[in-house]
């Protein structure tokens, strides 16, 4: 095990990250290391990366320079999709190894003060990463089913830095979720980089549906109204077809939320990006059909403004999908140029300033619609929230709509357990909560 130590962790980009940096925040207490949230007291760094958009690079060079400064004892490591992309931006002082996506698990193969060989040859190399978590530092831990993606879109660099799709078997994902449910987690979030490319065992057929399905007929039985699962991302090609509708509709464990990754409402945009088949038309299509089943639910999306060449025509399209949709939320980001993509070499690329204000127009509308969907969420005679921890104030409800306990409610509960709870007003983008049973309810808004 070695003499005690401390460590100091710091995850940019998606959950998929969070989750392999918390296998190696475990592997590394396992070894007899200590967290802390302060990088100078730390013995050893991970600065686990992200390469999504030129910006979450230069946060992780930062960051890495930042501990490189206060603490130039520390061994810093630095992993994850930037590392693989520019792996030069980042050979600075007190960085111990840069180590591409691909052989971030051999983080997972020694003491990180002893190790000095980071390379894995490739007939070593697993075919899905050995990462798995049995705890997690938020209250709402992930859960990662699938890696990589296959679809090569124009814009994108994640499948040059994660490879291509593989699956996670299901008996790993199974074990892994009945070990954080029996640990008191009572949201858990299933996600991959692409849960369209998810097949189960990797030949059988068996889709990211067949996976969700037989998760809810192994947990439901015992959990179903305890506990549930929510998922990631989906590729909006995923929710078109009647598997997708059959599977949620039947699934008692799975929250009334999804979150697309849209990216464009222009059918001609969307092509130049190089997306999987689908139209604004059909998503708008499948969602009304959830309607009958979830009449109330969240829906986020990622969207991608100023993609070269779009043009007013092409961004009103986006903002008449938008419009269309029962939007609750959306993740909005101007197109940011990935040296070795496509679309870096494409014609029509748009000055900053006009991608930053295509995306803006984007956010206002989304915002005035999620201040609608929050005063909605006020006829709700009760909802359930996830928090943040056992003392917070701060969760998540089934929507996915931020909640917050009233000041003078009692927080205190166990672990991580679900709270039912009637919404009292909106405060900014809060939904104010109370517990039930606490004072009189007579004020609330439906009456109840």
């Amino acid at each position: 095990m070695g003499k005690p130590f401390k460590f100091y962790a710091v995850t940019y980009g998606c959950r998929v990250n969070q989750y392999e940096t918390q296998a190696i925040r475990e592997w590394w207490q396992s070894l007899g290391g200590t967290e802390t949230d302060d990088p100078a007291e730390a013995d050893v760094a991970l600065v686990d990366s992200c390469a999504v958009t030129a910006e979450a690079v230069s946060d992780a060079r930062q960051m890495t320079r930042k501990i490189g400064r206060i603490n130039p004892l520390a061994r810093i490591f630095v992993a994850g999709c930037a590392a693989s992309a520019a792996p030069a931006d980042f050979v600075l002082p007190g960085v111990a190894a840069v180590i591409p996506q691909k052989d971030k698990f051999v983080l997972l193969r020694g003491h990180p003060e002893d190790m000095t060989d980071f390379s894995v040859p490739e007939e070593g190399r697993p075919r899905f990463a050995p990462f798995a978590i049995r705890s997690f530092r938020r209250a709402r831990p992930v859960i990662k089913v699938q890696d990589g993606c296959s679809q090569g879109c124009a814009y994108c660099i994640i499948p040059l830095t994660r490879g291509p799709a593989r699956s996670r078997p299901v008996d790993e994902i199974l074990a892994e979720t009945r070990r954080l449910l029996e640990a008191g987690y009572r949201e858990i979030m299933i996600s991959g980089v692409n849960l369209r490319q998810f097949h189960a065992d990797g030949a059988d057929g068996r889709d990211f549906w067949s996976l969700l399905r037989r998760m809810d007929a192994e947990f439901a039985p015992e959990w179903s109204g305890r506990a549930r699962f929510r998922l990631s991302s989906l590729d909006p090609a995923q929710v078109t077809g009647t598997s997708c509708l059959e599977t949620l509709e039947g699934c008692r464990m799975v929250c009334p939320h999804l979150h697309l990754s849209l990216q464009s409402g222009s059918m001609s945009v969307l092509r130049r990006m190089g997306r999987s088949p689908y139209s604004p038309e059909s998503v708008a299509e499948a969602v009304a059909k959830m309607r009958r089943f979830w009449p109330v639910m969240g829906l986020g999306a990622d969207i991608l403004m100023g993609f070269p060449g779009e043009t007013e025509e092409e961004t009103q399209e986006t903002l008449d999908m938008l419009r269309v949709l029962p939007m609750t939320y959306a993740h909005v980001f101007p197109y940011s140029v990935r040296p070795g993509t496509r679309a870096a070499a494409m014609d029509g690329q748009l000055p900053k300033k006009e991608r930053q204000e295509h995306a803006a127009r984007v956010r206002a509308l989304v915002a005035e619609k999620h201040r609608i969907f929050l005063q909605e969420q006020l006829t709700q005679p009760e909802m359930a929230v996830a928090f943040d921890s056992a003392d917070a104030r701060h969760g998540n409800n089934e929507w996915y709509a931020d909640c917050r306990m009233e000041d003078d409610a009692c927080a205190t509960r166990r672990d991580h357990e679900l709270v039912r709870v009637v919404p009292r007003r909106v405060e900014g983008n809060l939904i104010i909560v109370r517990p039930i049973g606490e004072k009189d309810l007579t004020n609330h808004p439906s009456g109840e």
